[in-house]
């Protein structure tokens, strides 16, 4: 009797466990199918991108539209780059782009990194409030402030650059503005400085260190996670910007990449396949960055915030 009891029970256990076994593949194969069209919708321009890259001026816009380009393997393959990189002069665009994210990229290290350090250790009147306001600066997109910025650049920062150039069609309004402060890096660089334990602080006060010194001396060397999140993040984000480009940049020679791509289109045509193959060329470094440093990033981004 005990031994039938036992065997019913055993019997019932494992057809829960079955029942439960094939609920949850079930439920990993329709998460998995889920991602995998989500991937492909995503993955698809980029890849429909890469291949009009390769492609002939006639066969853009040919139906059935084909994937597969007509130059593929053929003489006269990298054609497209070739033209966009010489006669088009994306080296030097390329080059320009690098230089002005770069230095964008510091100028918003040096004042965040300062300003996150003052926001989370330092004891001053006002500073939540000032914080906040910091803060609701967010919420105002850069077209909103661009024209400000533009008048300010125009009657203040001209003519004290004069000498070097002025402010108009130079880099000078491309990186001076991320030397101010941003409410982003200064809320990444505030978050992750609350998390380094106060001990360090004090002991490198009892060592007779000042301010600037155990900001630079125990601050810095344990925040690299946060601060290279920070730089690629500003450099992505330089590397696209479009706006002021378009209103302050007039030389060819000044051209940043974005700025480039807009000399493809025209008034009545556009030249799609010169197009796409800079913006191929304009998008390959930015993942050649991100593959590289994807860790750091998510580091930065996963540290941000947890106190312990």
């Amino acid at each position: 009797m005990n031994a039938a009891i036992v065997r019913r029970t055993v019997s019932a256990v494992t057809a829960r466990a079955h029942s439960y076994y094939a609920l949850h593949t079930a439920r990993r194969l329709l998460i998995y199918a889920l991602l995998l069209l989500v991937s492909v919708f995503t993955i698809f321009p980029f890849v429909w991108m890469v291949s009009t890259s390769f492609k002939s001026a006639g066969t853009i816009f040919a139906l059935p539209p084909q994937l597969i380009p007509d130059k593929l393997f053929q003489p006269g393959m990298f054609d497209n780059y070739t033209e966009v990189l010489y006669r088009y002069d994306f080296v030097r665009y390329t080059a320009n782009s690098f230089f002005v994210s770069t230095m964008t990229g510091i100028g918003q290290v040096f004042t965040a990194s300062l300003a996150g350090f003052a926001f989370a250790r330092m004891r001053f009147r006002g500073r939540n409030a000032l914080f906040a306001i910091l803060l609701l600066t967010a919420f105002f997109p850069t077209e909103v402030t661009i024209i400000p910025e533009f008048l300010l650049g125009a009657r203040v920062f001209h003519p004290i650059l004069q000498p070097i150039g002025g402010w108009m069609n130079t880099f000078a309004p491309l990186i001076v503005p991320s030397f101010m402060v941003g409410s982003f890096g200064t809320f990444l660089m505030r978050e992750f400085f609350s998390t380094i334990p106060l001990e360090l602080e004090e002991a490198a006060i009892i060592d007779g260190a000042s301010v600037f010194q155990i900001f630079r001396s125990v601050y810095l060397p344990l925040s690299l996670p946060s601060v290279t999140t920070l730089f690629l993040l500003s450099f992505i984000n330089n590397w696209n910007e479009l706006l002021r480009p378009v209103l302050y940049i007039r030389s060819r020679e000044l051209y940043t990449v974005t700025l480039g791509l807009t000399t493809f289109k025209g008034e009545f045509e556009s030249a799609w396949n010169l197009l796409l193959a800079g913006s191929v060329i304009a998008i390959l470094p930015l993942l050649i960055i991100y593959v590289f440093a994807q860790r750091y990033i998510v580091q930065g981004i996963a540290t941000t915030g947890l106190r312990g």
